[in-house]
């Protein structure tokens, strides 16, 4: 039984190397390369499985990229429906500069799905049975797929009896309604509001916005360095950040968003979901390259924050 279900509409092969120095022009040489099944609900996916949950993704996959990233996932023991698609799947390149420990990351756009293909992925998640608890759609949408989507995946989530978490951005946030959580961060937020965020009040205005206008029964509001907040109509919480030395920023976002749907789909208190998720995401910067959390550092660091597993 999957306890968590994941949609990621624009995957990724996940590349990550690296090299002395970053130079223009120069041929730079590049350590072997580390490749990882990526994109956000994948990744959210795989966090899941690593924190000892039972997670199956759904996402379409086309090309040689496409077939490595459904071996590497059945390598992880993880279900997958991959949804057969024309185009190819995306690559995504991250490279640690040894010199200065500076990381640059590549994201290409993805392929463009046609209105079958995004039907065929829809139809892939209203089939799962047993049905999963929540189900979490997370990631950019690629071209072709409008930001109504998110409101097809609402209805399916309905069906099902799921709770949707949504972890998106831009237009797809602003028309999105129904949601269980959504997990914005200072930008995303913003972005939707179609207004600066300046301070304090008006993050708690924001989150508290987003649920009046039914977008999600819950905002779960990334602040970085300054930590979270979660908002709902009888929560308002600030969470500490937590100290971690960072090695690499590749699916820390991600990581809270499964670490959070995880403990969601166990019953926990959302206060307990959202600081297991925020331990997630801290223990995933941890790691190098493209390499998520470790599920030790993830239980130290939470209950370090004073979380405790129902």
């Amino acid at each position: 039984m999957a306890e968590v279900a994941t949609l990621t509409m624009n995957p990724a092969l996940d590349v990550a190397t690296s090299t002395a120095t970053v130079l223009p022009t120069d041929k730079l040489r590049c350590a072997a390369p580390r490749f990882d099944p990526g994109g956000g609900g994948v990744n959210a996916a795989r966090v899941v499985r690593l924190l000892g949950g039972e997670a199956v993704a759904v996402f379409p996959a086309g090309g040689p990229a496409g077939e490595m990233l459904v071996r590497l996932l059945g390598g992880l023991g993880l279900g997958c429906h991959a949804v057969p698609v024309a185009g190819a799947t995306r690559e995504s390149f991250t490279v640690d500069e040894a010199s200065s420990g500076r990381q640059f990351r590549f994201v290409l756009p993805g392929p463009e799905l046609s209105t079958a293909e995004q039907e065929a992925c829809l139809a892939s998640l209203a089939v799962l049975s047993p049905a999963p608890g929540v189900l979490v759609v997370s990631g950019s949408l690629p071209p072709g797929v409008e930001p109504g989507f998110v409101g097809q995946v609402a209805k399916v989530a309905r069906r099902l009896g799921a709770r949707l978490v949504l972890d998106t951005s831009g237009a797809a946030l602003r028309v999105a309604q129904g949601a269980f959580l959504v997990t914005p961060n200072l930008r995303e937020l913003a972005e939707a509001l179609g207004r600066e965020i300046r301070d304090e009040a008006e993050e708690l205005a924001g989150a508290r916005e987003l649920v009046a206008r039914g977008t999600a029964e819950v905002v779960l509001l990334s602040l970085g360095a300054r930590g979270a907040l979660l908002v709902a109509s009888d929560v308002e919480q600030r969470f500490a950040p937590i100290p971690v030395t960072p090695r690499s920023a590749v699916g820390a976002g991600d990581s809270m968003v499964g670490a959070a749907a995880l403990a969601l789909a166990r019953g926990w208190p959302l206060r307990e979901a959202a600081r297991y998720g925020m331990a997630a995401g801290a223990a995933t910067l941890m790691t190098p390259g493209t390499e998520l959390c470790r599920r030790e550092d993830v239980e130290r660091l939470f209950a370090e924050t004073g979380g405790t597993q129902p």
